[in-house]
């Protein structure tokens, strides 16, 4: 075989390989995307479990510091309603900007 017919033998060889290699790459995509959609239901779940949580650790903490008359308490009350919110809505946003 000269020179030339060996490199377009290899030229052809690898553009075969690419083109096989490219079916799979989608395939393999494919199957990711729906690994990783399939796990956006009980991820969204449980950060709303945990903002649920979040609420009720919160609450215990704004009424302990409006008992004892510590002036602080509207400070405490938004910091802790504001976790709760910023969990809930970044949930929400993250499953409808992904699904």
């Amino acid at each position: 075989m000269t020179k030339k017919h060996f490199l377009s033998a290899a030229a052809l060889l690898l553009a075969a390989s690419s083109a096989f290699a490219q079916g799979n790459g989608m395939a393999g995509i494919t199957e990711a995307t729906g690994m990783v959609t399939s796990y956006f239901e009980p991820a969204t779940k449980l950060i709303y479990a945990i903002g649920a949580v979040v609420g009720l650790i919160g609450g215990v903490k704004v009424y302990g510091k409006f008992s004892s008359g510590d002036p602080d308490t509207s400070k405490t009350a938004a910091s802790w309603f504001g976790a709760c919110i910023f969990l809930i809505v970044a949930a929400t946003i993250l499953r409808s900007f992904f699904l």
